[in-house]
């Protein structure tokens, strides 16, 4: 079904988010919010958002401060962090009517997933978010990829004429969709990332998809996971994504299986929020 874009006012800058409203016309039979990974926008999620929308979910699809259609921060060093993320997530949700909602989240979106369902820095969302999704995310990140990713996303290209780009750029695409600031959350907040203690006191599902090949969730990290937190619990799943580095694209019907059929699994256990 085609997405609507909704635009909304969270700590008191402007969102942008894809709305996707499940097929046929029927009432959702809940809500996902798919969260993108850093640098991405919301558009990352388009085809999760289809599949799972055919399924009968509401999809929401918010593109992140700094990313996509949405506003830059204002103020960087104090909103390119977590803890104003999970903010935002909050001031959207409660905006939007939503009570409760599974999560999937993409690198950084997993991240702010995480410490959303712990409830750290905006208790309301602990109640709110009933399952979580980590794509290629985790309370550790290895310091050799998140060096990569600085490089990777931060200050883009600049060239001396207009047509310069194009030796560049020869498939087409323009940059920048993301605020090249948003890099300096690792040096503001060197341990934003080292998110164990949000990790341990989560009460939802957990599955981890890891790349199999991923450099930023390492395999020692993931068997951290399954015994710490929800994996004491028995509410930790880990699937490795074979051939795939950081991240999985949750854009092939494997990957998308993997994703509804977690979120079944927990429907069907009663759709509770705590394990």
């Amino acid at each position: 079904m085609p997405a609507s874009s909704l635009d909304l006012r969270c700590a008191g800058r402007e969102i942008h988010c894809t709305d996707w409203q499940p097929g046929g016309g029927g009432a959702a039979r809940g809500t996902v919010v798919a969260w993108h990974g850093l640098a991405r926008s919301g558009r990352d999620m388009d085809a999760l958002a289809a599949h799972l929308s055919a399924h009968g979910w509401r999809v929401l699809c918010p593109d992140t401060l700094g990313h996509g259609l949405s506003q830059w921060a204002r103020h960087p060093k104090d909103e390119y962090c977590l803890a104003f993320h999970a903010r935002l997530a909050r001031e959207l949700l409660a905006q939007l009517g939503i009570e409760r909602c599974h999560w999937v989240g993409t690198s950084m979106g997993g991240a702010i997933g995480m410490v959303g369902a712990s409830g750290y820095f905006e208790p309301e969302l602990k109640r709110r978010i009933q399952s979580l999704v980590l794509d290629d995310s985790a309370p550790r990140l290895a310091p050799p990829a998140i060096e990569r990713i600085m490089a990777s996303a931060g200050p883009p290209p600049a060239f001396d004429t207009v047509t310069a780009p194009e030796a560049c750029l020869p498939d087409g695409r323009v940059t920048t969709h993301h605020d090249p600031a948003i890099v300096a959350q690792f040096t503001h907040y060197p341990d934003d990332y080292l998110i164990w203690h949000h990790y341990d006191a989560l009460q939802v599902p957990v599955l981890l998809l890891r790349g199999a090949e991923s450099d930023l969730v390492l395999r020692e990290t993931a068997e951290q996971m399954r015994t710490r937190g929800p994996g004491v619990r028995g509410g930790f799943e880990w699937v490795e994504v074979p051939a795939r580095e950081h991240a999985p694209a949750l854009n092939v019907p494997n990957q998308l299986a993997l994703v509804s059929g977690f979120i079944e699994r927990v429907e069907q256990a009663g759709g509770s929020a705590t394990i």
